[in-house]
């Protein structure tokens, strides 16, 4: 004969219920507290102000100044005042030393809206090229492999675009304060795009015969 199974109590059966309810819900908690993420990003729109106007009494010349918007490179067409203190007489120099004094500038409240930036640091001067080096080289005071790569192409792609300082189209023709020889750097649409990968080292240049 087989066995009657012992009956179960039925408050046993609601307590294991209970048991096996409570102990399914384990993993993340609820939780009715607010968790503050930040806020949302915001798109710029990289609009360039209205081309400067050159009655407002600036004694200076027009030019596109390459800014950082977005993570690219971005032209912003600027009147750039020649610089008060001729620390060198090379007429290319100037131009470059003013087109650096202008980079160096934090962007205006119109551009900063725009989502502008610059990130090319102060205090840096150009300096005319030196005995064998090529015809338009511009000496820096830092190494330009020295500089941050952002500021080395906004550097590069702003002297590119200048007619006083770039012949035509071409590379930019760099050198730094000591007596390595000066190495050539191109704007190209990468460049722009993704200014932070510009090439450290460009390629160098042999000197001219004297």
């Amino acid at each position: 004969m087989r066995r009657a199974l012992p009956v179960v109590p039925a408050v046993l059966v609601q307590i294991v219920a209970i048991t096996l309810l409570a102990t399914s819900g384990c993993g993340i908690r609820a939780t009715t507290v607010p968790v503050d993420v930040g806020a949302a990003p915001s798109r710029v729109s990289c609009d360039a102000p209205e081309k400067p106007d050159t009655q407002n009494g600036v004694q200076g010349f027009r030019a596109t100044l390459e800014l950082v918007c977005g993570s690219e490179l971005v032209g912003v067409e600027r009147v750039v005042p020649m610089p008060e203190k001729k620390l060198v007489r090379d007429p290319v120099a100037l131009v470059a030393q003013a087109l650096l004094e202008s980079l160096e500038r934090t962007p205006t409240t119109e551009e900063r809206d725009a989502g502008f930036t610059t990130g090319v640091p102060g205090g840096l001067t150009a300096g005319a090229p030196r005995a064998g080096d090529p015809a338009g080289t511009v000496r820096l005071s830092r190494k330009p492999e020295d500089l941050p790569p952002v500021a080395l192409s906004q550097i590069v792609c702003t002297l590119a675009g200048s007619e006083a300082v770039s012949a035509g189209p071409g590379p930019v023709v760099l050198g730094g304060p000591d007596e390595d020889p000066p190495r050539a750097w191109e704007c190209t649409d990468a460049v722009r795009s993704r200014p932070e990968s510009v090439a450290t080292l460009g390629e160098i240049v042999r000197p001219t015969s004297s």
